[in-house]
């Protein structure tokens, strides 16, 4: 408290040569430093310029690859014909499979709104700094729970015969059972893994894969009608 330099903080273009912090300590705590040194990094202008040179180098990327191929483009477009099927682009054909099973304010409204509220909302409940793995704590609870969420997801998609959204559903759910019975002390270093995963790394892989499977399906097995045709016939 005596010496003033201590409190002064200082300008350097080096910060891991000079480190310097202003801290507030509060009466109901102590300052606590549980390492010495770590690495810092300065945001301007070393992260500034390798995302500047990560653009520059993607741009360059996109234009060579533009100019030895092609974009897979049809015709002129036909205002006296309509082809069959029309297909949206391709980051749209996941939602456009979704109107083959539910009304379109279903499809394209509610479901996409309570995905992206869902995945910006989930991680504050409960919010956990450390991350630590879904069913590590409350397992018993967080277990039925989850029995009860998969069941109704399940059945969800049976009763609107959503069959192709099935598949990653269960792979999910397996996945999540592997990691419910696992403990961070497996010999596995696969369900060690599993097991360390959050709920919104899990509601996320879900969403991943369910979009992938939809956006393929779109894409390659759709035909006339938006019937199911194998991708290898005409």
């Amino acid at each position: 408290m005596s010496d003033p330099k201590d409190f002064v903080a200082g300008i350097d273009s080096d910060q891991r040569r000079s480190p310097t912090r202003v801290v507030f300590v509060t009466r109901r705590t102590s300052a606590q430093v549980r390492v010495t040194r770590e690495d810092q990094v300065q945001t301007f202008p070393e992260v500034l310029f390798r995302a500047a040179l990560a653009i520059e180098l993607l741009a360059i990327a996109l234009v060579l690859f533009s100019l030895f191929f092609n974009a897979p483009l049809e015709g002129l477009a036909d205002p006296t014909h309509t082809p069959n099927p029309a297909k949206a682009p391709w980051y749209f054909l996941g939602l456009q499979e979704l109107l083959h099973y539910f009304p379109p304010v279903v499809a394209g409204v509610l479901v996409p709104t309570v995905l992206i509220v869902a995945m910006i909302v989930i991680p504050y409940f409960n919010i956990n700094i450390e991350a630590t793995g879904l069913f590590l704590v409350h397992r018993a609870k967080r277990l039925r729970i989850f029995y009860l969420a998969a069941a109704a997801l399940l059945i969800f998609l049976l009763v609107f015969h959503v069959y192709v959204a099935i598949g990653p559903a269960i792979l999910i759910v397996a996945a999540m059972m592997v990691a419910a019975y696992s403990t961070p002390a497996s010999p596995s270093r696969f369900r060690r893994y599993l097991v360390s995963k959050p709920l919104a790394y899990w509601i996320m892989t879900w969403y991943l894969f369910e979009l992938i499977v939809l956006t393929a399906v779109g894409t390659w097995f759709r035909g006339p009608g938006w019937s199911w045709v194998l991708p290898w016939r005409s």
